[in-house]
């Protein structure tokens, strides 16, 4: 199977499936002496493990990272980093059924025509589940951009028609809110509202959105390295996601040119912006102000309602799924998000210290 590896110099690979041994990612090209410990990687792991809320599915994970190389007395070493996290509690038996029919909207059809044979237990390789090592990877990669300056921060921007209200936004909010929503309000509200759908066997979608602060103006590529194309890719490559929007997304369409620019204006010895309608990002480089991506994710797949399919054979059925599910993804998506954006724009930091020969004739002539 192609396509777990992301990044071009600090690069990533994820391994393993839902129910089998383990989990984990090999991450190669991580800068020798950052301090690095579990510890730092489980804070973020626990954000997106399982089993922490009503709306999040009951399976008990302890989701517990083990840093396997690249790390020595605290410090990594240049070398890759593998990390690990073990499957504790698998039911394999929830899903024998699955087996030999398609489940409306997951990957069971696709996974049997490409390849013609699937692990079909919790959806193998396309489960949510492998997500964890792009979170233990992003993790490091969150560390180095700190030290850098640059802080991401993503959140559940919506449940439903339920919407935060972006006046009353707090980080602190999203991280301790079940819903990760920043607003504590629109939090008790979509509760509610997450409680009714799953008494009703049923689930909901909902936008999460992403904000990079201190991203120096200058970063990314034009024509097929554009920054806002690689953020894209990399909100895609979420399971569940449908939709990306940087800046104002698709209301821009509604706008005229003169609503749409961002006038350019100068404070004290830099160049600032008087709005942001772009995001931060001009011809797919970044302009220095803040980056804002939103993305769009569709309803929990798995429901507890009667739904039609075929089975392998080609018959059309009645099914209704067992097994242990989420009635929404968006709130443990959220981690995800911000990992992929962290893994992304450090990557393209560091593809960007080519950029200029006065850079590295800084950094070599001595």
């Amino acid at each position: 199977m192609a396509g777990s590896t992301y990044g071009t110099i600090f690069k990533i690979t994820t391994w393993g499936e839902s129910h089998g041994k383990a989990l984990g990612v090999v991450v190669d090209g991580c800068p020798a002496g950052l301090e690095l410990s579990e510890e730092d990687i489980q804070h973020y792991l626990n954000r997106r493990k399982p089993g922490t809320s009503n709306i999040t599915t009951p399976r008990k994970e302890a989701d517990e990272v083990e840093i396997l190389s690249g790390v020595f007395e605290g410090r990594t070493t240049g070398t890759p980093i593998s990390l690990m996290v073990r499957n504790t509690s698998q039911l394999s038996k929830d899903y024998s059924e699955i087996a030999t029919y398609y489940r409306p909207g997951h990957a069971d059809y696709t996974f049997d025509e490409k390849y013609g044979f699937r692990d079909y237990r919790g959806g193998g390789r396309s489960s949510g589940r492998e997500t964890i090592g792009r979170v233990a990877a992003g993790a490091i990669a969150c560390k180095i951009l700190e030290q850098l300056g640059v802080h991401v921060c993503a959140y559940t921007r919506s449940i439903g028609s339920i919407e935060a209200d972006m006046t009353k936004f707090s980080k602190q909010t999203a991280l301790t809110t079940v819903t990760a929503m920043p607003d504590e309000d629109a939090n008790v509200r979509a509760v509610a509202f997450l409680e009714e759908a799953r008494a009703n066997c049923n689930s909901v979608g909902g936008c999460m959105e992403c904000i990079v602060e201190g991203i120096p103006a200058g970063i990314g590529d034009p024509v097929f390295e554009k920054l806002d194309a690689n953020l894209a890719k990399a909100m895609m490559s979420i399971g569940a996601v449908k939709a990306v929007e940087i800046g104002d997304g698709t209301l821009v369409s509604n706008c005229l040119g003169s609503e749409n620019n961002d006038s350019f204006r100068m404070q004290h010895d830099h160049v600032i912006k008087a709005t942001n309608h772009a995001g931060g990002i001009l011809g797919g480089i970044s302009d220095g102000d803040t980056i804002v991506i939103r993305a769009h994710v569709k309803p929990t797949p798995s429901i507890f309602l009667p739904q039609q399919t075929i089975n392998k054979d080609g018959d059309e059925i009645d099914i209704q799924i067992k097994g242990r599910h989420d009635p929404i993804i968006v709130p443990r998506a959220v981690v995800v998000m911000e990992c992929m954006t962290a893994l992304t724009v450090l990557d393209s930091m560091m593809i960007n210290m080519s950029a200029k020969l006065d850079k590295l004739i800084d950094f070599y002539k001595k």
